[in-house]
């Protein structure tokens, strides 16, 4: 998988690639559902349906962490809910060999669709840093 160069992801095509902000294509993995990414207030929004691959939104997650830090996943309804915790739990094996591990802080927001308020799950994705020595048991 290619690195993201200082741009903002726009959307993570069926063909695989990665639209830009200034117009340049970055290879991230092949598939056919994968994420859309959308500006909204500053903030980059990885969208999540029932029918998005797990690995797929994964790897868009684990990309944008290695990149920024921070994911935002966004779904609405349940079957999109489940893709999503699914696709966080995938991302947090694709960065372990980096030496990244990730945290997520659930919250619902409110977002307009065709005129008509939804209540959303958003996950805030970010990462941690990794203790160097063993933590206990459970934490």
């Amino acid at each position: 998988m290619d690195t993201l160069d200082d741009t903002t992801l726009l959307k993570v095509g069926e063909d695989g690639y990665a639209a830009t902000q200034n117009g340049t294509h970055t290879a991230m993995e092949e598939t056919l559902d994968a994420p859309h990414k959308v500006i909204h207030d500053d903030t980059e929004v990885l969208k999540v349906s029932a029918h998005s691959r797990p690995s797929a939104v994964a790897g868009a997650i684990a990309a944008v962490v290695r990149h920024q830090g921070r994911a935002d996943v966004q779904a609405i309804g349940a079957g999109a809910t489940n893709q999503a915790i699914k696709a966080v739990a995938i991302a947090r094996d694709y960065l372990k060999p980096d030496g990244i591990d990730i945290v997520v802080v659930p919250a619902f927001i409110d977002v307009m669709i065709a005129n008509e308020e939804r209540t959303a799950i958003r996950l805030v994705v970010e990462s941690r840093v990794v203790p160097s020595t063993p933590m206990p048991d459970g934490l």
